[in-house]
C-alpha cells in the first residue's frame, strides 16, 4: 500500500530552549515535509503548558503558511469551545484567503488546558455540550448560508474551509459520521477506543457536500533514527520530558528520578499514552506504521515525530520521508 502520512507538529518548547528557536524549528520541519512530500502540517492549540508553542494556532499556521509554498497546513485542532465559532471563521477565512486551498481547520471539544486556564480564557465549564451545534455554525460562516441571520463571516464566508472532527471517544466518531465529515482519531497519546471508533465512523457515515465517503486519519508517534539503538534513547529521554511536563510542576526532575516515575504505576500510564509508537531506523518504522495502517483501518497517518530537539526531529522525519515517500 502507499501510505499517506502527514505530519502533527506540538511546537515543543526544548529545556533550555527559547520560544523563538522553537518556532523556527516548526518552519524548518514544515519546510522539510514540503519537500519530501508529506500531505500536511497540522498544530495543537495548547494553552498554560511551558513546553508547546502553538497556543496561538492560527497566528503559528499563518506564519508558516508565508515560508512554504505548497503543503497543506491547519489546527489539529482548534478547541472550539474555547472560542466563538464566528471568531474560528474569520481566522481561517482569512488564513484561506492568504493562502489558498492549503488550509485544514480540525476541531476538538476537549479544553485543552486545566481548570483555572479555563476560567483565564474566559471559557464556560459548558461550551463543550454545544460543540456538535458550533460545528454546523462554524460550517455556515465559513459555507454560503450562515445560520445566524444578519451575521456574516468576513473572511470566511464562501472560502469552504474544510473541516475535520478530532476525537478520541465515540462522541466524535458519531458526529463525525452525522455530518459527512473527515475524522481525526488521537491514537498518538489516547489509543485505547481506535479502533472502535473508526468502526463506528464507518458503519454510521453520511455523505455530505464537503465528503462523498468516509476518511480516517490516525495519530500514530515515530522515533525514527540511524540505528536502533539512538531511536531508543531517543525516545526515553522523550518520555523522560513528558515526566517534567506531567509531573515536573515547580520541580525539575533528573533523568534518574524521571526514570524511577517511569517505572512507576504513574509511568505506566504514560508509557500507555504512546502504546502506537514506530522506533527505530527508518525500513523498521515503515513497516509498523503499514501495519499500523491496516490496524487502524486508517486512509492515512497523521505523525507526531518525538525525537526531543529540533534537529533530532528534523532527522525522523527526513529518514521516514525518504523510505516512505521518496
Amino acid at each position: 500500500m502507499t501510505l499517506k502520512l502527514s505530519i502533527l507538529d506540538l511546537a515543543t518548547i526544548a529545556p533550555g530552549q527559547r520560544v523563538g528557536e522553537s518556532l523556527a524549528g516548526s518552519v524548518a520541519l514544515a519546510q522539510l515535509a514540503e519537500r519530501a512530500g508529506y500531505e500536511r502540517v497540522w498544530y495543537a492549540e495548547h494553552h498554560n503548558m511551558a513546553s508547546i508553542a502553538s497556543s496561538a494556532t492560527s497566528v503559528l499556521i499563518a506564519h508558516i503558511a508565508a515560508h512554504t509554498e505548497t503543503i497543506r497546513l491547519g489546527a489539529g485542532g482548534i478547541m472550539l469551545p474555547n472560542h466563538s465559532p464566528l471568531t474560528i471563521a474569520e481566522q481561517f477565512g482569512t488564513l484561506e484567503s492568504l493562502h489558498p486551498g492549503r488550509i485544514d481547520l480540525g476541531l476538538g471539544r476537549a479544553p485543552g488546558s486545566d481548570q483555572n486556564t479555563m476560567r483565564a480564557l474566559r471559557r464556560d465549564h459548558m461550551a463543550a455540550d454545544t460543540f456538535p451545534q458550533d460545528v454546523q455554525e462554524l460550517q455556515g460562516f465559513l459555507g454560503e448560508n450562515t445560520l445566524i441571520p444578519g451575521v456574516e463571516a468576513t473572511p470566511g464566508k464562501g472560502t469552504h474551509v474544510p473541516l475535520y472532527v478530532l476525537g478520541s471517544s465515540l462522541f466524535g466518531a458519531k458526529l463525525a459520521a452525522a455530518l459527512g465529515l473527515p475524522y481525526a482519531f488521537a491514537s498518538h497519546f489516547a489509543p485505547a477506543a481506535l479502533q472502535d471508533a473508526v468502526r463506528i465512523y464507518r458503519e454510521q457515515f453520511k455523505p455530505s457536500a464537503q465528503l462523498a465517503e468516509p476518511y480516517v486519519i490516525a495519530g500514530v508517534n515515530v522515533v525514527a533514527a540511524d540505528s536502533a539503538s539512538q531511536a531508543q534513547d531517543l525516545l526515553r529521554d522523550a518520555l523522560r520530558q513528558r515526566v517534567q511536563t506531567f509531573f515536573g510542576r515547580g520541580h525539575t526532575f533528573t533523568d534518574d528520578e524521571a526514570d524511577m516515575v517511569l517505572d512507576s504505576p504513574q509511568g505506566q500510564h504514560l508509557r500507555e499514552m504512546v502504546k502506537y509508537s514506530a522506533v527505530g531506523e527508518p525500513a523498521a518504522v515503515l513497516a509498523y506504521l503499514e501495519g499500523f495502517a491496516k490496524h487502524a483501518d486508517a486512509d492515512e497517518l497523521i505523525v507526531a515525530h518525538q525525537a526531543p530537539g529540533t534537529e533530532a526531529k528534523l532527522r525522523s522525519a527526513e529518514l521516514l520521508g525518504q523510505v516512505a515517500l521518496g
